[in-house]
């Protein structure tokens, strides 16, 4: 038997992935959060994109340790002792959802473990949220089946290219990567949609989403068409997990 249910919590570059996953660990118990920025390939061996090393594609990761660590997690419980986080050295800045409002929200869980939730997880039973850029695609089969809860959030090109923008760089094996300039319009925001636009309408991944593909692959798109604020995005959120939980434990 599973001793971990894993939310895959995806998204394009800068869309609120890991403030949502560290907001999600302290609001729900016995949750922890595993990184997919930890498993990237040494940089030299990244291809090239535009002439620039990408970052933002399925090659520049270890899938084989990644769906080694999923399979450890799902065993066990916990998170792999040889996985040493890196990308809890990164900076994300402030959340920007009211004490109150993450208060209500643990209370609002605090009741649902008492009800409907009761049992769906305890020191026996985890939640590992795994949180990366690219886990619904195509090219990452054996990464997506791993996933029992799978939510995308979205975000306008304009959003990811502001926030991406601002931040100082990304500790990486190597030291520290900073973006060179265009690197979102060259290299982010294309792999972004290579990887997703067959969950779009016509491929847009600014349009509509194609309920049928999203339904079949069992992910649960964030609403507001990336224009969303985190305050709305969390609530949204809980809600859908502890719906979705009650809903995997009958």
């Amino acid at each position: 038997m599973s001793k971990a249910t894993i939310l895959g919590l995806s998204g394009p570059s800068s869309s609120g992935k890991t403030t949502l996953a560290r907001l999600l660990r302290s609001i729900f118990p016995h949750t922890l959060v595993l990184h997919e920025d930890d498993f990237y390939r040494p940089e030299e061996e990244l291809p090239f994109r535009a002439g620039l090393r990408d970052w933002d594609c399925a090659a520049a990761l270890d899938i084989p340790a990644l769906v080694k660590a999923l399979s450890f997690i799902r065993g066990n419980g916990r998170l792999p002792d040889w996985l040493v986080s890196k990308e809890d050295r990164n900076s994300i800045g402030e959340h920007g959802v009211p004490l109150d409002t993450v208060a209500e929200l643990k209370d609002s869980v605090a009741a649902w473990m008492q009800g409907t939730g009761k049992g769906v997880l305890n020191q026996s039973r985890t939640m590992v949220i795994l949180d990366g850029f690219l886990l619904f695609g195509e090219s990452v089969r054996e990464v997506r089946e791993v996933i029992d809860i799978k939510m995308l959030l979205r975000v306008t090109f304009a959003r990811a290219k502001d926030r991406r923008e601002k931040r100082s760089g990304y500790v990486t094996l190597e030291g520290f990567w900073e973006d060179p300039p265009g690197y979102v319009e060259k290299v982010v925001w294309p792999g972004y949609v290579e990887e997703h636009s067959f969950m779009f309408e016509g491929g847009d991944v600014d349009g509509t989403v194609n309920e049928k593909v999203v339904e079949d692959l069992g992910i649960q798109v964030c609403p507001g068409g990336g224009e969303w604020p985190i305050e709305k995005v969390l609530p949204w959120s809980v809600d859908t997990v502890m719906k979705t939980l009650s809903a995997h434990a009958k």
